[in-house]
This record gives C-alpha cells, sequence and structure tokens, in this order.
C-alpha cells in the first residue's frame, strides 16, 4: 500500500508494538465491571475511582509531551511503559485504599506513552507525509482495541478479571521492551531538539499560532460530543427498546468503517486544505447526532454511526498532523500533549455532563450535541482566515524561518 511505503520504517515498527499493546489493553473496558463485582464497590464508589483514573490519563495526555521535549520522546516513552505495566501487575493485588493512588498513577503513566507515540510520529515523519503517518498509527491502535476486548472477556471468564491487569502490565512492559530496541537511541527520537536562546516562549509560540488555538478549543467540545457514544448513547438506546445487541453492531460498525476507510482517506486528501477537512469531520459528527432528534429508530441510530465514523476519519488524522505541522522543533512533543489532552478530555467530561443532562432534560441533549460540534466545525473552518493558518495541504512558510517547513529528521 502506497500510504505504508510513504512512512519510515522506524514509525512501522512502532506502529507494530502500538497494534501489540492496543490487544492487551483491555483493562479499562472491565474495569467498572472489576470494581464493583470482585472488589465489591457500589455504583458511586466504582465511579469516583473510574474518574480519577480517567483525571490522570488526561493529564499523562497534557504533560507528557513535556517530558519528551525536555527528556527525549524515546525516553517518556519507555518510562511511561515501565511505569504503567509495573503498576498494573500489581493492581489486583492491592487494598481498595490504594487503588486510589495506583489507578491515577498507572493511567498517568499511560497517558504520557499516548502523547511520547504521537510525538515520535509528528517528529520520524516528513512533514508531507504526516496525516499518512497518524492514519498508520491510529490503524495500529483500532485494530489492537478490535482484537483486544473480545480476547480480555474470553481471560475474564476462563481465569479472572484480576489477570487482565496482569496481562495488560505484562504486555505493557513488554511493549516498552519491544520499544527499546525498535526505536534509534540516537537522533530526534531520542534527544530533545535545543530550544534557541532567542525562541519565544512556549505561549508565544501557541498565541502566534491562533488557528492551533481554535482548533484545541474546538476539539474539546467536539470530544464531549463524540464520547456520547460511549455514555448515554447505549443508555438512550435501551430507553427506546433497542438492546445492547443493536449497540454492539454499531460500535462495531464503526471499527469496521474506520479499519477499512481510514488510511485511504489520509492518502486521498493529503492535498486538502487540513483546516477544511477538520471543519468538515467535525460538521459531519453534528450531523450524525441531529440525525437522533426526529426519531428513536434503528435507522437513526445507524445514520448517526455512519456519520460519525466518517466525521472521525476526517477530523482525528487530520487534526494531529497538523498540531504537528504547526509546532517548532523544540516544542513538538507539548504540542502534541495538548492536543492529545484535548482529544481525550471527553473520557473525563462526556459520562458525567452527558448523563446528568440526560436524567434533567432527555430531549434537549442531541440538539446540544449536535449544535456543539456544529460551531466547533464551523469555528475551525473560520480559523482559515486567522493569521499563520496555511491555505492548502500540509506544506506552508513556517513561522519561525518564513521558508518551508522541514520535518524533524527521524
Amino acid at each position: 500500500m502506497r500510504t505504508l511505503r510513504e512512512v519510515p520504517r522506524t514509525v512501522r515498527l512502532l506502529c507494530c508494538g502500538i497494534f501489540f499493546n492496543a490487544v492487551v489493553s483491555f483493562t479499562f473496558v472491565y474495569l467498572f465491571v472489576w470494581l464493583t463485582g470482585p472488589r465489591g464497590l457500589t455504583v458511586a464508589q466504582a465511579g469516583v475511582l473510574s474518574g480519577i483514573g480517567g483525571i490522570g490519563l488526561v493529564a499523562g495526555n497534557f504533560t507528557g509531551g513535556w517530558f519528551g521535549d525536555r527528556y527525549g520522546h524515546r525516553r517518556a516513552l519507555l518510562a511511561g511503559a515501565a511505569v504503567s505495566g509495573s503498576v498494573l501487575c500489581v493492581i489486583a493485588l492491592l487494598p481498595v485504599a490504594a487503588l486510589y493512588a495506583a489507578l491515577p498513577l498507572a493511567q498517568y503513566a499511560s497517558g504520557v506513552v499516548r502523547s511520547a507515540n504521537s510525538a515520535l510520529v509528528a517528529v520520524s515523519v516528513p512533514e508531507g507525509s504526516r496525516r499518512q503517518g497518524f492514519a498508520v498509527m491510529r490503524f495500529a491502535s483500532n485494530a489492537g482495541f478490535t482484537v483486544g476486548p473480545p480476547l480480555g472477556a474470553l481471560a475474564a471468564a476462563r481465569f479472572s478479571y484480576g489477570w487482565l491487569f496482569v496481562a495488560d502490565g505484562i504486555g505493557t512492559l513488554l511493549f516498552a521492551a519491544y520499544a527499546a530496541r525498535v526505536l534509534p537511541a540516537h537522533g530526534a527520537v531520542q534527544s530533545p531538539r535545543p530550544r534557541a536562546a532567542d525562541a519565544p516562549a512556549f505561549r508565544s509560540e501557541l498565541r502566534a499560532r491562533p488557528a492551533v488555538l481554535v482548533l484545541l478549543a474546538a476539539i474539546v467540545c467536539v470530544d464531549l460530543v463524540y464520547r456520547q457514544q460511549y455514555a448515554t448513547l447505549p443508555v438512550f438506546l435501551g430507553d427506546h427498546g433497542l438492546d445492547a445487541r443493536v449497540y454492539g453492531w454499531l460500535i462495531a460498525i464503526n471499527g469496521g468503517v474506520i479499519l477499512c476507510l481510514e488510511l485511504p482517506a489520509a492518502h486521498a486528501l493529503r492535498k486538502r486544505a487540513p483546516l477544511t477537512v477538520i471543519g468538515s469531520g467535525l460538521l459531519l459528527v453534528g450531523l450524525g447526532y441531529a440525525a437522533l432528534v426526529p426519531s428513536a429508530s434503528l435507522g437513526a441510530a445507524v445514520a448517526l454511526m455512519v456519520s460519525l465514523t466518517l466525521g472521525e476519519i476526517l477530523y482525528k488524522t487530520t487534526a494531529t498532523a497538523y498540531v504537528a505541522d504547526q509546532a517548532p522543533a523544540h516544542a513538538q512533543g507539548r504540542f502534541q500533549s495538548l492536543y492529545a489532552g484535548a482529544s481525550i478530555s471527553g473520557q473525563v467530561l462526556a459520562p458525567p455532563l452527558g448523563g446528568a443532562l440526560y436524567a434533567s432534560a432527555p430531549g434537549l441533549l442531541w440538539p446540544l450535541c449536535a449544535g456543539l460540534a456544529a460551531l466547533a466545525g464551523l469555528a475551525v473552518l473560520g480559523a482559515r482566515r486567522l493569521p499563520g493558518a496555511p491555505a492548502g495541504a500540509d506544506t506552508g512558510p513556517s513561522l519561525e524561518t518564513g521558508s518551508p517547513r522541514r520535518a524533524a529528521a527521524g
């Protein structure tokens, strides 16, 4: 496949490891079941623990890039994977009180790994191919998550939920060992880019890129909407006579379409203006939720998932690559951390906010979701007129030098 040939070998090898790590990262799927089942916690207690863990994950995504910029992205990945894997190996043996510290620590380290993966792709892939590079990374991750949960269910049924944490931990440690071998010990993945003495401060770098700030705010808004599919959507479907089997098939549609179309779409749209592609994707997310406003039928649910999936294909890969292209070399990790944190913020925000609104005014949830995603999409489309926003594809004048940008070496 041509898309794969445009991605450096180091990134392809890293994505193989990401696939394996995603396969064994099934504990988050069954965390709530484990807490309320074998550990005997109430739903409220399990919700608090899950929420604390989610906060750790988001915090790791937001701050992990700082470690990479300062110490090297390879070191950040290896340290994060080592900490996360070690904690997961023993977490099933810990008393409940200790889980309030262990879960957020493991999730924080996992967030550092996630941001380091993105930064490694950003610094290793030439700028004109970054969309394809991030599409390959997402393909590997999504493929792993497609395989992992069913394997986790079989393991839990055959052994116990506690063994899932051991398998996840050992798998994460093996991923660290694999990454240490395939990622070069010298070069951009290992050594942080030096910051010039006269380089602007990080906040100044962000202010010089107003389109990036608009994009980050839009991603936070749309992720709150996007992740309702994992929070309030199954409840809504159940309340209207569509059982868990229907919801399972809808999620299967999402995963299947992404695996089939995301790589070809990234290649086909690589010359399109990034903000136009991203804004169109956000509008499709809003359009999907709008399908639920007049009807709670099976057809409306399928229309939601198809539109939501097409929107995800358009905006997620392109937005990650756009932030990478806009970042100065010495702050690539921090820019990727900002995007990584924004892109997962809904994991913490969506369940409580969506659940509260659905409980108090269920008829308002989907119109508000559709409207919020539409506003986010329009904001990104409007950001094309801001200073520094590229008008074309992933090329353009550098904000640092005024000359064509060159990707960091791999």
